[in-house]
């Protein structure tokens, strides 16, 4: 699948590999090189791509086709294919901890799905509106505890870096909710022109990223007051990557995010400023793409 949509771009399948390991090495390196908060970065990072393979649509159709065993055993492997470079990285920058906790992490995702069935409706602090919050709320909530539960041991052991990693966690949780198109149906049921959508989308993701992201802004912030423009400044990059991929998203609109958005997603992760560009050039071509579907 990965093959055709590399096709679908016009880039050659072996060629696109080896740019994509290049790519991730080059990344890697500068991260750790570059910061101090890389290793917090890395597994969010990591985690972010991994939890996309446990959709919940995802996954009821692999439960169609493989019975229960083979079914844990193929996510496992799906798992760590994806998990695996990133520990490896960890391992060879000889952080054993932090590479222990994603192996442990990475076949716990693949497995806990498929434990647990909930026949209740979980609550959420949301509205039916924003329907990409209520339904990823309630597929993401245990990642909002251990959030705030990492933000509750990084003020008892005093780690600054620890209550940041929380927050990215929010925040590239909430990134997730963005990921996919929904239906047309949708969006042409709004009556708004194209960039009083974006502008309305945007200004609720915003809004319900920093209601869950604040607790913990607010905790670190008091306990770490002289760290206070570090915390502001990434609770300002978290909101234009928020932000970038909104744009991103319905600038393909219907179709899903392609390979070329994961390209400057990562370079914008080297060079954040590179966001100030793309996002309103982004929100030019989704404008456009959304002319078809809102009048």
């Amino acid at each position: 699948m990965i093959n055709r949509k590399f096709k679908d771009a016009g880039i050659n399948p072996m060629m696109a590999s080896i740019l994509v390991v290049i790519l991730f090495v080059g990344i890697s390196v500068y991260l750790f090189y570059k910061t101090e908060f890389a290793t917090y970065i890395y597994l969010i990072i990591a985690l972010t791509l991994i939890s996309n393979l446990s959709d919940i649509k995802r996954t009821e159709f692999l439960k169609i086709c493989f019975e229960d065993f083979l079914l844990k055993k193929i996510r496992i492997i799906e798992n760590l294919a994806l998990g695996l470079p990133f520990i490896a990285f960890l391992l060879y920058k000889n952080q054993f901890v932090f590479a222990m906790i994603l192996l442990i992490l990475t076949i716990s995702l693949a497995i806990v799905r498929f434990q647990t069935k909930f026949n209740f409706t979980i609550w959420t602090p949301f509205s039916k509106r924003p329907f990409e919050f209520t339904i990823g709320f309630r597929n993401t909530f245990y990642i909002f505890i251990l959030a705030y539960i990492l933000t509750i041991i990084s003020i008892f052991v005093k780690n600054f870096n620890l209550g940041i990693f929380a927050m990215l966690l929010v925040f590239a949780t909430t990134l997730n909710y963005y990921s996919k198109p929904e239906n047309e149906y949708y969006v042409w049921i709004f009556n708004q022109k194209p960039s009083d959508f974006l502008l309305n989308k945007i200004k609720i993701a915003l809004l319900y990223t920093t209601l869950l992201a604040l607790p913990i802004i607010v905790f670190i912030s008091i306990y770490n007051l002289q760290q206070i423009g570090i915390i502001l400044l990434f609770v300002i990059i978290g909101w234009a990557f928020l932000i970038f991929l909104i744009l991103a998203k319905y600038s393909t609109y219907p179709d899903e995010i392609n390979v070329g958005h994961g390209v400057l997603f990562s370079l914008c992760i080297i060079f954040p400023p590179l966001l100030t560009v793309l996002i309103p050039y982004f929100f030019s071509l989704s404008k456009n793409r959304l002319n078809n579907y809102l009048k």
